[in-house]
């Protein structure tokens, strides 16, 4: 694959003002804290229009000769059902044992040592940590978004509403983003047009001009993360706890399913360790706005 050493790729402004942030939708999901809904103001910023690819990390890494965090522990999670059928067992993780941890799965190999980028250029980079996403980052001359700016920005000028395009999921029987389709975890039917990730800007963008901020990939953001976080934070640019043990992650991802992980939304939260490494998480970089 020949890297592209794009620094910085296209980008959409998000206006400084006040939005309504987190839901009361009794079907949150209590232990994520994705409530109550509060009041943030933020100033403007800039946030790129699709999430970093294959092709623009493969030019970080020819350019930076960055080693991952996968590629230093030497394995990464895979969904198992991206395996194929006579793939050697692995350990499974008890409480999710559709994830296995697979040796020589890192960002080149999403499934494995058997698989590789061909044809994958335009698509997330995945089995990245939060710091490899960190160091791209700061070599493209931005950051993270925090938990707040990338709220904001999936919403665009929605208020209230779960999904980056209004209320209801598939309207009009529309699919508007990759989530899994089917019975979880064992048929993904692919009836949006993908199993597993699918290429950036493959589904419409949000009224800000951003693409895929539900389904694809999880999304790391540069806070850390803490349940109770909402009920106390600042109003004006909440940065985020002050420390924790996990990193926020946002918009869910191609193995979201309602039937146990209802977290395709622009008000859903969860979190991992800032060294987890996993094929549905992704990132993309925020900045100040020029001038």
């Amino acid at each position: 694959m020949a890297g592209v050493a794009v620094r910085r790729a296209a980008t959409a402004s998000v206006d400084a003002g006040t939005f309504l942030m987190g839901t009361n939708d009794p079907r949150r999901y209590p232990r994520d804290g994705e409530g109550p809904v509060h009041e943030v103001d933020l100033p403007g910023f800039l946030l790129e229009i699709h999430t970093v690819t294959n092709d623009r990390f493969d030019g970080f890494v020819q350019a930076t000769g960055r080693r991952t965090t996968a590629e230093e522990l030497g394995n990464s999670f895979v969904f198992g059902g991206l395996l194929p059928d006579n793939f050697s067992p692995t350990r499974a993780v008890a409480a999710t044992p559709w994830w296995r941890e697979v040796e020589g799965a890192d960002w080149r190999h999403p499934e494995g040592p058997q698989s590789d980028l061909t044809g994958r250029g335009d698509q997330p980079v995945v089995h990245v940590s939060w710091s490899d996403a960190v160091a791209y980052c700061q070599w493209a001359g931005g950051r993270l978004p925090t938990e707040a700016e990338w709220e904001k920005a999936a919403r665009g000028t929605r208020v209230g509403q779960h999904y980056p395009w209004g209320e209801e999921r598939e309207p009009g029987g529309r699919h508007l983003m990759n989530v899994f389709q089917g019975q979880f975890p064992g048929n993904d039917t692919g009836e949006d047009g993908w199993v597993g990730t699918c290429p950036v800007g493959s589904y419409p963008a949000n009224d800000l001009g951003l693409f895929e901020m539900t389904g694809n990939v999880w999304e790391w953001c540069a806070d850390w993360f803490d349940p109770t976080y909402y009920a106390r934070s600042p109003r004006l640019a909440p940065p985020g706890p002050s420390y924790g043990t996990s990193r926020v992650m946002r918009g869910g991802s191609y193995l979201c399913h309602e039937s146990y992980c209802w977290r395709y939304r622009v008000d859903s939260r969860s979190s991992n360790t800032p060294d987890s490494t996993t094929g549905n998480l992704g990132f993309r970089v925020a900045y100040h706005p020029a001038g």
